[in-house]
């Protein structure tokens, strides 16, 4: 980058997922909104899940998903394939296929042309790899840049996903490493290295394509994509749509080298700081220690899917997730709610 272009990040207050609003503050926001029924609506914004699913006809429902956030790179393109890849994550988490897009832009009046071509290129790029169309969009002027999608797609009614089917004796799978918004806030302050960012750049714009071709095949029971609300923010809300606690072994999780190391040393988001606080009463921590708790709690950027498998395809889909995810994890298990804690690490 040109000593005269400008750093996107140094204009964000908060890098990427990490600037959404809390979990447990978004339920205050929306407590009281009347829901209104309709028997196509498959599933909307009630259910804490990662898209709303509207039932077409017998063999087809509408997904909808929208999803932007403040830079997270410097370099605009890499800033677009990221966002793009998050926005159509969700509808991968539904078990889906992403069709039609449009980009929702901020952009400072003063900035380049050149980088606001970048940032849309970036976008427009990774919505053609995962097979769909950018039709439009939405521009405003804003002093913090800030970029996404509205996603459309498609998916049998009987064959979606959400975050709330997860059954005693599942396995938990996770295809994506932990740890980008760690490494995020240390880059802002030029901490990370040029190694681990590379890494964590290049799984931010990696597709969740191929995780959900793989995961459609098998029993999977629930789904969600680990985002904002870091993996124990978003299990929470698996267990408890589903009615099931949720056992994760932390030695199985596979966190990036250097935010573990940035984390022992108090390197933190803002988020993880407020996924703390939604979920740490469901959470009992056993003998994790605090810089895994901190990650745990730590906002993802185009995360990984956690699913919740049939015992009995577990093993043949995490065998065939490594084959195309290197970075697959099995985490736990499923297990019935037996009262208090949601969420067990061991």
């Amino acid at each position: 980058m040109a000593e005269n272009e400008v750093k996107l990040t140094k204009l964000a207050k908060c890098a990427g997922c990490g600037a959404k609003v809390g979990a447990g503050t978004l339920a205050q926001l929306l407590e009281g909104i009347q829901v209104h029924r309709d028997p196509n609506l498959l599933v909307g914004f009630d259910r804490s899940d990662d898209a709303s699913v509207y039932k077409l006809s017998d063999e087809l429902a509408l997904v909808q998903t929208v999803d932007f956030f403040p830079p997270i790179a410097d370099d605009p393109y890499l800033f677009g394939q990221i966002a793009a890849a998050n926005a159509l994550s969700d509808v991968y988490a539904m078990g889906g296929e992403p069709k039609l897009c449009l980009n929702i832009m901020a952009v400072p009046k003063d900035m380049p042309p050149e980088t606001v071509h970048e940032l849309l290129r970036g976008g427009y790029d990774k919505v053609y790899e995962a097979g769909a169309l950018i039709t439009g969009g939405h521009s405003i002027l804003d002093d913090e840049p800030k970029y996404g999608l509205a996603v459309t797609g498609f998916v049998h009614p009987d064959k979606m996903l959400t975050n709330s089917g997860a059954r005693p004796g599942d396995a938990l799978l996770f295809t994506k490493p932990i740890g980008t918004g760690v490494l995020t806030t240390a880059a802002k302050a030029d901490m990370a290295s040029a190694e681990s960012m590379a890494r964590a750049h290049r799984l931010m714009t990696t597709l969740n394509k191929a995780a959900r071709d793989l995961m459609v095949r098998r029993r999977v029971h629930a789904c969600t994509d680990v985002t904002g609300f870091g993996l124990l923010g978003h299990s929470l809300e698996m267990a408890q749509g589903s009615g099931v606690e949720l056992e994760i072994d932390v030695g199985a999780v596979d966190f990036f080298p250097e935010a573990a190391e940035l984390a022992k040393m108090g390197v933190l988001p803002e988020g993880m700081y407020r996924n703390r606080a939604f979920a740490e009463s469901s959470v009992d921590p056993g003998t994790a220690e605090l810089w895994q708790q901190d990650l745990l709690y730590d906002p993802q950027t185009s995360g990984g899917l956690l699913m919740a498998v049939d015992p009995e395809d577990a093993e043949a889909l995490f065998q065939e997730l490594k084959g195309a995810v290197p970075s697959a994890q099995r985490l736990g298990t499923v297990r019935e709610y037996r009262g208090g804690k949601r969420i067990f690490l061991k």
